[in-house]
C-alpha cells in the first residue's frame, strides 16, 4: 500500500517541508515513467548520512521547455499511479506532481529562462537539440527554488545534462550538493530510460548494439596506453551501429567535464553516441581513463590528514600513501645515525640504498619500515616531529622521496597526503584538496594525540607556537614549499567530525570521477 504523500501545489509542498522537521532533504527530479534507474537514485538518496536518514522527495513533471519541435512531448509516457507505487517502494517520502501552472505561473513562454554556456551545448546532444539544455536548466532551477533541497540526485546516464547542471549550480552559487549515480542498465546492456518503452521487441534487439559498440571501443582504448585516436574509435563505433541498422546522430570523444572534442583519449574522456531506433532516439556513453584516479590531499601539520585520508581511501577502494610518514621515517633514521638533521651534506649519504616501505597491517593501519626497522609508532614521537621539517627541506631528500612516491603512483588508484603532493609529486592528480584547520584547533588535536600515545603533553600555548613555527618553515622553504595548488579545494575542518570530513572528500571526489569510471569497493 502506498503511504507516501502526494503533493500537487506549492502550498502543499511548503506544508510538507515544514511538517517534516529539520532532517536533510534529498531531491530526485524526474519526468515520470519511473524505471530501475530512478529507483536506484531514490534508494541511494534515502541512505543515512552521518547516522541521519534524510527525507526524500521525487518530482514528476514533463517539462515542455526541453522538447523541440517534432519531439515526443505529447506522447511522452505518463503513468502517475505506477510512478507513485515505484517511488514509495524505493523509499521516497513524498512525490511532487505539479501542474504546468505551478512551475510556470505565467506560462512557459513568459518564464525567465536560464541560458547555458554555449561551450556546453556545442557538442553531443546540444548539436541536434538546440535549446534543450536551456529548458532543462530552467525547470531544474525552478524546482530547486520550490523544493530547496540539501542534495540533488541525478543519474550519470544523461552525462551532458549532469555537466550542465553542475555548471549552473556552481555559477549561480546555489546552496546544495549535487550527487550522481552510475548508469543503471538492463540485462541486454541498454541504459534504463523512459523512452525504452517505445521500442518493439525487434527494435530492442537492434538497440542493444549501442552499448555493445561502446563497450568494444572501451576495450580497444584500454589496449592502447598511449591514448587511442579518436578518429579510429569513432569509426569503429559507427561501423558497428550502422551494421545493426541504427542511424547515427553522433559519435564523439570529448573531455568528460568540459565536453571539448578530443583527438585522442587523454585524462578522463567520454565516448558518447546517439542513434535512432524506430521512433526512439537513444543515447549512451562510456567513460575512458588513462589510469585509475589519483587524489592529492595537502595541508599543514596537525590538520588530521592521515586519519581522514586513510578512511577516505578505504571508502573508495584506493591505496593510501602517507608521504609524511616517509619523511618522518627518514628523520627517525637520521636521528638514529647521529647525523645533524640540518646538514644536507650529512643527510645525503643516508639516501643511498635507502629501504623505505609502506604496507597495510591489521585494521587497514599503515605500517612503516625503514632499513628493516618497523617505525610505525616511533615516527610520531615529539622528537621526530620537532626535526622533520629540517630534514624535509633538503633538496636531495625531496628529490629522492618524490621520485619514490611517483614510482608508487605510476599505476594510479591511490590517495596521497602530505605537504606538496598536489604541487610537486602528483601535479596531474584528478582531485586535489588542501585540508587545514586553525592553529588553535591543531594544537588541541596534537595534545590529544600525544595524550593517547602516552607522551608528555606541553602547554597548549607552547604547542600553538610550535605549530605556527612549523607552518612558517614548511611554507617558506626553498624546495617544494607548502602551498595550496591552484586547482585544489580548501577544506577547513574546525568543528567537523571525522565522518563529516570524509563525506565532503567523497563529494569532492565524485565531482571529478564518475561512479561508472571508479565505482569503489562493493
Amino acid at each position: 500500500m502506498v503511504t507516501m504523500q502526494m503533493l500537487r501545489s506549492a502550498g502543499e509542498l511548503n506544508r510538507w517541508r515544514r511538517e517534516a522537521g529539520d532532517r536533510p532533504l534529498h531531491f530526485v527530479p524526474t519526468m515520470g515513467a519511473l524505471h530501475q534507474g530512478h529507483q536506484q537514485l531514490l534508494q541511494r538518496a534515502a541512505q543515512p548520512r552521518a547516522g541521519v536518514r534524510p527525507r526524500v522527495l521525487v518530482s514528476v513533471f514533463v517539462n515542455p521547455l526541453q522538447f523541440g519541435p517534432g519531439e515526443d512531448f505529447e506522447r511522452y509516457p505518463r503513468d502517475l499511479d505506477r510512478d507513485q507505487q515505484l517511488a514509495a517502494a524505493a523509499g521516497a517520502d513524498a512525490l511532487f506532481a505539479p501542474a504546468l501552472a505551478v512551475i510556470y505561473p505565467q506560462g512557459e513562454q513568459e518564464i525567465t529562462r536560464i541560458q547555458v554556456p554555449a561551450s556546453l551545448q556545442r557538442e553531443l546532444c546540444g548539436r541536434s537539440r538546440p535549446g534543450h539544455f536551456d529548458g532543462v536548466a530552467t525547470v531544474v532551477c525552478r524546482l530547486l527554488a520550490l523544493v530547496r533541497p540539501d542534495r540533488l540526485w541525478l543519474g550519470e546516464k544523461d552525462w551532458q545534462q549532469l555537466v550542465v547542471l553542475r555548471r549552473v549550480i556552481a555559477d549561480l552559487g546555489l546552496p546544495l550538493q549535487l550527487q550522481a549515480c552510475a548508469t543503471v542498465r538492463d540485462r541486454d546492456g541498454l541504459p534504463c530510460s523512459s523512452r525504452n518503452r517505445y521500442l518493439s521487441p525487434a527494435e530492442r534487439l537492434r538497440a542493444a548494439a549501442l552499448p555493445g559498440a561502446l563497450a568494444a571501443a572501451r576495450l580497444e582504448a584500454w589496449a592502447q596506453p598511449a591514448g587511442a585516436e579518436a578518429e579510429r574509435l569513432i569509426a569503429a563505433v559507427r561501423r558497428r551501429l550502422e551494421a545493426a541498422d541504427l542511424p547515427v546522430d553522433y559519435v564523439q570523444l570529448v573531455r568528460a567535464h568540459t565536453l571539448e572534442p578530443l583527438q585522442r583519449c587523454q585524462g578522463l574522456s567520454l565516448l558518447a553516441a546517439a542513434v535512432h531506433c524506430g521512433s526512439s532516439r537513444l543515447i549512451d556513453h562510456v567513460v575512458l581513463m588513462s589510469r585509475p584516479p589519483i587524489v592529492a590531499i595537502d595541508g599543514p601539520a596537525g590538520a588530521g590528514k592521515s586519519t581522514v585520508t586513510r578512511a577516505f581511501a578505504a571508502r573508495l577502494g584506493l591505496i593510501y600513501l602517507d608521504t609524511g610518514a616517509m619523511y618522518r621515517a627518514l628523520t627517525w633514521w637520521v636521528q638514529r645515525q647521529g647525523v645533524d638533521p640540518a646538514a644536507a651534506s650529512a643527510v645525503a649519504p643516508l639516501l643511498e640504498g635507502l629501504d623505505l616501505q609502506l604496507s597495510t597491517g591489521e585494521g587497514d593501519q599503515q605500517r612503516v619500515q625503514i632499513n628493516g626497522h618497523d617505525v610505525t609508532e616511533a615516527i610520531r614521537s615529539p622528537e621526530v616531529t620537532a626535526q622533520v621539517s629540517a630534514v624535509a627541506a633538503h633538496g636531495c631528500v625531496r628529490e629522492a622521496l618524490t621520485r619514490q612516491q611517483q614510482a608508487m603512483g605510476a599505476r594510479g588508484g591511490l590517495v596521497a597526503e602530505g605537504r606538496d603532493v598536489g604541487t610537486a609529486v602528483f601535479p596531474d592528480a584528478d582531485c586535489k584538496v588542501f585540508l587545514t584547520a586553525t592553529v588553535v584547533e591543531r594544537a588541541r588535536r596534537r595534545a590529544e594525540d600525544l595524550r593517547q600515545r602516552g607522551f608528555p603533553v606541553p602547554p597548549l600555548a607552547e604547542l600553538e607556537a610550535s605549530i605556527a613555527e612549523r607552518d612558517h618553515l614548511d611554507s617558506t622553504r626553498a624546495v617544494a614549499p607548502l602551498l595550496q595548488a591552484e586547482d585544489a579545494v580548501e577544506l577547513v575542518t574546525d568543528g567537523m567530525s571525522i565522518e563529516a570530513v570524509i563525506e565532503v572528500l567523497v563529494d569532492l571526489f565524485r565531482q571529478r570521477i564518475p561512479e561508472e569510471a571508479w565505482p569503489g569497493p562493493h
